[in-house]
């Protein structure tokens, strides 16, 4: 069962614009401002009409219906810990599109017998589904290692800062201009909410929602406690940023000490799977037998066995500071 040229046609054009649209909005930077701001700080929503064009006309009705749920509430969370100016429509489209090329490239590889295609299309449409979770898992994991990397430096300018005279809003101020992304990010977006009429303990914790960090709930609670009771704030700074720093060069030293484990793991655990793929796009007839019954116990218990070693490896090499 052969896919349609037609159709395969339909889905790499549909895939380009979704691709292109997203770019636009990844591009775009500071243009969707407004409705990051809504999320943390409850501002209603302006239409964005620079130029003469509403960059929101065609998402906008979507997703006000879709902003009271609270799937669309996750979603819009994580898009803003990933830093991805996409809409919850625009990342709905592109999990959509997912779907429809691994059911192509199911349908595709399962040619030689049809049952054995659609098994393959629903496999490979649910890994088209989970597949942008996955992608969005991944720059939030990246974007809070960079920000816990910086972090301690940036406490460091933070206390140096208060010494010298200046309050502790110039300083955010200070370290949105001086730092690096993604830190100077936040803390002009903290700012920014700040200067909209936000508290400021307020727009720290919508920072910590946005960076769901440990180090940065440390340094906030002190500020919060500090704010409350009292005390020499750029002393209390400097202790916690030696406390940081010493986790994060521990953390570094572990990371390099298990990243052959690692390693291994991820080459143990895909290349079954890839040695597979690869057969079944130049023979689909040669591991045709293997899933029909009851030869089909053998992929499915390998696949289960392979699981379980992945993720006792992973486990393994797994080490909290």
């Amino acid at each position: 069962m052969e896919a349609s040229p037609l159709l395969i046609a339909t889905a790499g054009a549909l895939g380009v614009f979704v691709i292109f649209m997203a770019l636009g909005r990844v591009m775009a930077g500071n243009q969707n401002l407004e409705s990051r701001v809504q999320e943390f700080a409850g501002r209603p929503r302006e239409r964005d009409h620079r130029g003469g064009i509403d960059r929101e006309k065609l998402t906008a009705r979507t997703d006000r219906m879709l902003s009271g749920q609270r799937f669309a509430q996750r979603v819009a969370r994580n898009l803003a810990q990933a830093d991805l100016k996409l809409t919850i429509t625009e990342y709905l489209l592109i999990k959509a599109f997912c779907v429809v090329v691994g059911w192509l490239l199911g349908q595709f590889i399962g040619r030689s017998d049809g049952a054995l295609a659609l098994l393959f299309g629903l496999i490979f449409a649910v890994l088209g589904w989970f597949a942008p979770d996955w992608y969005l898992r991944f720059m939030q994991s990246r974007r809070i290692r960079a920000f816990n990397g910086q972090l301690g430096d940036t406490i460091v300018l933070m206390a140096n800062s208060l010494r010298s005279g200046y309050s502790f809003l110039q300083t955010m101020e200070l370290v949105g201009k001086e730092s690096p992304p993604p830190m100077s990010v936040e803390f002009r977006r903290a700012v920014r909410e700040v200067g909209l009429g936000v508290g400021v303990q307020e727009a720290l914790m919508n920072l910590l929602r946005r960076v769901p960090s440990e180090d940065l709930d440390l340094m906030l609670t002190a500020v919060t406690i500090q704010f409350e009771v009292g005390g020499n704030l750029a002393t209390i700074l400097d202790t916690i940023a030696h406390t940081i720093r010493e986790r994060v060069r521990i953390q570094g030293e572990i990371r390099t000490l298990t990243a052959m484990g690692r390693a291994s793991g991820w080459i143990i655990s895909l290349l079954p799977f890839f040695l597979a793929f690869v057969i079944m796009l130049i023979n689909p007839t040669y591991m045709l037998p293997m899933f029909r019954w009851p030869w089909i116990c053998m992929p499915i218990c390998a696949v289960m066995m392979i699981a379980l070693g992945a993720y006792l490896i992973m486990r393994i090499v797994t080490i909290d500071v």
